[in-house]
């Protein structure tokens, strides 16, 4: 019978390797690690979300029991003082860099979620993760909170997050918006909330031909200087072509632009929508800010499944590291799910994950448990710890 590495070792193959160890040279992440090397850290954090740990000594105590299984981790010694050490020393920037590497990798491999169109398709949005002012003092939100704002790119056709950006809470969305060069391609579309509506930088998604659609301030100014011709559509009230009429927001954005009016059916809200795009269908530019409501769900799975609301360090360089490792490991779901055709959701997928972390089964037999084999996994593993 072939003998199978830990579930965890398989997954850790799945990662590129050769790009993690020249981004440890570059950063010098193993400049000064006494032992305990900059892929010892990555270990013990992807190990932290996947059996959801909340601490350095949850960490410490749950590897410990393992050791007999360490030998092809790479692994030599597991403390709660090293991984303090090294959670402060190595810098964050190599599990940022490592996102984008993974990244790249799982691109070809993720859901192809089909629209009436072939342009790449993405939403920008911005969630706040709260923190304890008196133990991140160099997060200060309020005046007695703390906050990091962590601004997400992502392709709503692949429903994987293309680019991030963390900055402290205060940030507003439209500055970001101003200051980041999100990675988009001729003719593709975002769309996003009134958040990030700034007629400076919808400029320079018109000069550089991407396409926006967002919703429209109640307080906007414009002349109606056209009709499109509207199908009969369920919900669809008017589809004209405006002109802004504020001098300073015409000097930002000179070119006409197209305001949808829709009513939902279901709740009979009226919503406006505004876009630079005059080819696709008023029905069709719905559906586009509809999507947006992707984000806001991924939003909430990374809050309700990763560890990422609770920390393992109070420093701004152990928080960030913590945060990239998260995202890190949301791809790693991500491409196992889409890469094999696995059926059932990411969460049944990191439950599985949890029960049989070092377990030396193939990885490939395992997802091929539905969820209700969960139970029977929860036994074996509960029978094997009582010897």
């Amino acid at each position: 019978m072939r003998q199978f590495s830990t579930v965890l070792n398989q997954l850790l193959h799945l990662i590129p390797r050769q790009a993690f160890d020249r981004l440890v040279k570059e950063y010098g992440g193993d400049r000064y690690n006494k032992g305990f090397s900059t892929y010892n850290l990555f270990v013990a954090h992807l190990f932290s979300q996947i059996r959801g740990k909340d601490s350095l000594r949850d960490i410490e105590v749950g590897l410990n029991q393992h050791q007999s299984k360490w030998s092809h981790l790479g692994i030599q010694k597991m403390a709660k003082s090293t991984l303090s050490d090294a959670n402060n020393r190595v810098d964050a920037q190599i599990f940022e860099k490592l996102f984008y590497e993974f990244l790249s990798k799982c691109t070809d491999f993720s859901s192809k979620k089909k629209f009436k169109f072939k342009n790449p398709l993405y939403a920008l949005d911005a969630t706040v993760i709260d923190l304890c002012l008196s133990m991140f003092d160099w997060a200060k939100f309020r005046k007695t909170k703390g906050a990091i704002k962590l601004h997400c790119l992502m392709d709503i056709k692949g429903a994987i997050p293309t680019f991030m950006v963390m900055t402290d809470g205060k940030q507003h969305e439209a500055t970001v918006a101003q200051d980041v060069p999100f990675p988009l391609l001729p003719d593709s579309i975002i769309t996003f909330d009134r958040g990030y509506m700034d007629f400076g930088v919808f400029g320079a998604y018109q000069h550089n031909r991407i396409f926006f659609v967002t919703r429209a301030k109640s307080t906007l100014a414009y002349t109606v200087v056209g009709q499109q011709d509207l199908p009969h559509r369920k919900g669809l009230l008017f589809d004209h072509s405006i002109q802004l009429t504020n001098h300073y927001q015409r000097l930002d954005y000179p070119d006409n632009l197209r305001l949808v009016g829709f009513k939902d059916p279901e709740t009979g809200k009226v919503y406006e929508f505004l876009t630079n795009n005059f080819r696709l269908s008023a029905a069709t530019i719905a559906n586009i800010y509809k999507a947006r409501w992707e984000i806001e769900l991924f939003f909430k799975w990374i809050k309700q499944n990763l560890k990422v609301k609770s920390f393992l360090g109070t420093s701004k360089n152990a928080v960030m590291s913590q945060i990239w490792i998260a995202m890190i490991y949301f791809l790693l779901l991500s491409y196992l799910k889409y890469q094999t055709n696995y059926r059932h959701s990411l969460l049944n997928l990191s439950r599985i994950l949890q029960e049989t972390l070092f377990d030396r089964r193939s990885l490939i037999d395992l997802l091929a448990f539905k969820p209700p084999d969960l139970a029977i996994l929860k036994s074996q593993n509960s029978q094997i710890s009582l010897f």
